[in-house]
C-alpha cells in the first residue's frame, strides 16, 4: 500500500538549495530531468497536531547529536540557529541558499520501527495477484486435486 514519503521544500532558489542537499548534506539523488532532483531521506516519520487549520505541514530533519550537526554546518559556512531546548528534542533551525529555513532536531520522543518500503510493495503486488486470480466468469473456482 504505502511505499514511502514525498516531502516537497518550496524555494525561490531551488538549483541552490538542490545543490546545498546533494552537496553539503550529502543526500542521495536522482535527476529525473531538465535538473530536477529528487533526494533520498533516512527512515522517517509522520505525527499529527491539532490545529484551528487544516492544509499546514511542517517538515523537519532528525539528527543524533544537534550540537555536532550545528558545529558542522558551522565549518561549511551554514547559518544555524541556537539550539531550543524543548520537550520533544534539541531544535535548530538551518538557513538554506534559497532563504528559507529547515528545522532539525535530534528527537527525545520514542521513534516507531521504520517501515519497509519492499515489504509494502510486496504486500501490494500479493494483494494485486491474489485480486486477479478469483474467477470474473461467474462459475466457481476450480477445487485443487485432494482438496475437499
Amino acid at each position: 500500500m504505502i511505499i514511502g514519503a514525498h516531502s516537497i521544500i518550496y524555494s525561490k532558489n531551488p538549483d541552490a538549495d538542490r545543490a546545498f542537499l546533494r552537496d553539503v548534506l550529502h543526500l542521495t539523488n536522482v535527476e529525473i530531468g531538465g535538473g530536477w532532483l529528487i533526494f533520498g531521506l533516512p527512515p522517517a516519520e509522520v505525527a499529527v497536531h491539532p490545529s484551528s487549520k487544516n492544509d499546514l505541514h511542517e517538515f523537519y530533519l532528525m539528527c543524533d547529536d544537534v550540537e555536532v550537526f550545528v558545529a558542522q554546518m558551522k565549518k561549511k559556512r551554514v547559518a544555524c540557529g541556537p539550539v531550543r531546548d524543548l520537550r520533544w528534542g534539541l531544535l535548530s533551525e538551518l538557513t538554506l541558499p534559497g532563504g528559507g529555513k529547515l528545522g532539525v532536531y535530534q528527537p527525545r520522543h520514542a521513534r516507531p520501527k521504520a517501515m519497509s518500503g519492499k515489504r509494502a510493495a510486496r504486500k501490494s503486488v500479493k494483494r494485486a495477484t491474489m485480486k486477479s486470480t478469483k474467477p470474473t466468469t461467474g462459475k466457481p473456482p476450480r477445487k485443487k486435486p485432494g482438496s475437499r
